[in-house]
């Protein structure tokens, strides 16, 4: 999956930033670029960004699948890309996106669609 940071296909300087986990990825949190909708988060290693940078169209890492996965290839809901950010850390991506239908595969807008119970002393 991901290659060693001398062979990233990002350029030195960036690859240089990254704080990948064990696995060589990133969590990268998925925002509306408009609204600030928070949409989903997913998983990047080094090739997943350098596509996302170079195409405009958000690629992540499927763990499950061990594949890249262009966002709306197959459901037709396209992600655009139109800004990357790197946390103090270096180990979180913000994309802010053009969302095109709903971000979650359930067909909900937001993958953050379910509400915990309050936490006590909370307001309501």
């Amino acid at each position: 999956m991901s290659a060693p940071a001398s062979e990233s296909p990002l350029t030195p300087a960036v690859a240089a930033l990254l704080r990948r986990d064990p696995a060589g990825l990133v969590a990268a949190v998925v925002q509306q670029h408009d609204t600030g909708e928070v949409l989903m988060v997913a998983w990047m290693d080094d090739e997943a960004l350098h596509r996302t940078l170079t195409t405009g169209r958000a690629t992540y890492w499927s763990r499950s699948r061990g594949e890249y996965w262009v966002k709306g290839e197959t459901s037709g809901h396209r992600q655009w890309v139109r800004d990357v950010q790197l946390d103090c850390d270096g180990d979180a991506l913000l994309l802010r996106v053009e969302q095109e239908g709903p971000a979650c595969h359930t067909g909900e807008r937001s993958c953050f669609h379910r509400p915990l119970p309050a936490l006590p002393g909370a307001a309501a």
